[in-house]
């Protein structure tokens, strides 16, 4: 059994119904990630999350929603006195949506910092793949991302692999340079590089996919895919690359965690043996039928089926753990 590890926040979610009604679930982008992959890999594989909670009513129905989805909640650290983050969202006619966030000072911000368990760093280095996001370095602290690195740089020295979406929101950095640096020094430790196109394009002022994926590479990323929203996303390894083309969709109701769900499908489809292809495929069909319902997490009996393990030529390394060195 494959044992992943998801690190991030997770917040309350409120969801605009109209004009004054709010609809309140639990989500966060790397959070959303592991729900999916947990339920797509089901017992073949073990998705745990890591994150820190508050000791109000909200951060214990947080790990409660966690655990219903069966993740793994033994590195969900809880400060007293701190809270949960919170956000609104509302989507517009075209089903994109617009946050305003409430989380300055919210548990997971002290993520890594002062009061952090030295123990939970050899238990990450356990498991086989970690997956973080540009997210989960703009809540840390410098201190703490430097000790992030440490922990990554053990992940791999252990065999683990690190895959990271560079999941980049302006608003949440003092300025890009920093997130510049921050998304550079994670890039040096991933395996499997995730990232959208807008993002980057905001973040590096690159010209094209193809530019991306050439500073990746350069990075020592070994594949990944450049999403871009309703055009074909980029799949690639070190040495080739391949355009894949979206699901159809009909009706696009709300773009939330369109990126986080197609991150989860193509990891699950790569762990079970598919080809880089198809599981951008998979990618694709589970982020198509997620932007088809209001919310981050839909009803399980919403998503496509599993894609079918293939092998082709372009399937590039599986995900085995191996020992470096």
């Amino acid at each position: 059994m494959t044992r992943i590890l998801a690190i991030g926040e997770a917040m309350v979610e409120l969801t605009h119904q109209g004009p004054t009604a709010l609809s309140l679930s639990y989500a966060g982008d790397t959070a959303n990630t592991a729900v999916y992959l947990q339920r797509l890999l089901g017992s073949t594989g073990s998705v745990d999350y890591a994150t820190a909670v508050g000791d109000d009513p909200y951060s214990e129905g947080l790990v409660e929603r966690l655990a219903e989805e069966g993740l793994g909640t033994r590195l969900v650290w809880r400060r007293i006195g701190r809270r949960l983050g919170l956000y609104l969202v509302r989507t517009d006619d075209t089903g994109e949506r617009h946050f305003v966030y409430y989380r300055a000072g919210s548990a997971a911000t002290g993520l890594f910092g002062p009061g952090h368990d030295p123990g939970a760093d050899a238990a990450i280095a356990s498991y086989d793949l970690v997956y973080l996001s540009l997210i989960t370095l703009q809540i840390l602290t410098p201190v703490a991302r430097a000790r992030l690195w440490d922990v990554l740089d053990n992940v791999r020295a252990h065999g683990g692999r690190v895959v990271f979406d560079g999941n980049y929101r302006p608003t949440g950095w003092p300025n890009a340079r920093q997130a510049r640096i921050a998304a550079e020094a994670a890039l040096r430790r991933t395996d499997v590089a995730l990232p959208t196109w807008s993002d980057e394009q905001a973040l590096f002022g690159e010209h094209s996919p193809d530019d991306c994926i050439d500073r990746l590479r350069a990075l020592g990323v070994a594949e990944g895919v450049v999403k871009n929203g309703p055009a074909p996303c980029v799949a690639f390894t070190a040495t080739d690359a391949y355009h894949v083309a979206p699901t159809l969709v009909a009706r696009v109701v709300d773009t939330t965690a369109a990126g986080d769900a197609f991150n989860a499908a193509f990891l699950a489809a790569r762990l079970q043996g598919a080809s880089l292809v198809e599981a951008a495929r998979a990618g694709h069909r589970l982020a198509g039928s997620v932007i088809q319902h209001p919310g981050a997490i839909v009803p399980t009996a919403l998503l496509p089926p599993a894609v079918p393990a293939t092998r082709h030529i372009d399937s590039g390394p599986s995900y085995p753990r191996t020992i470096h060195g």
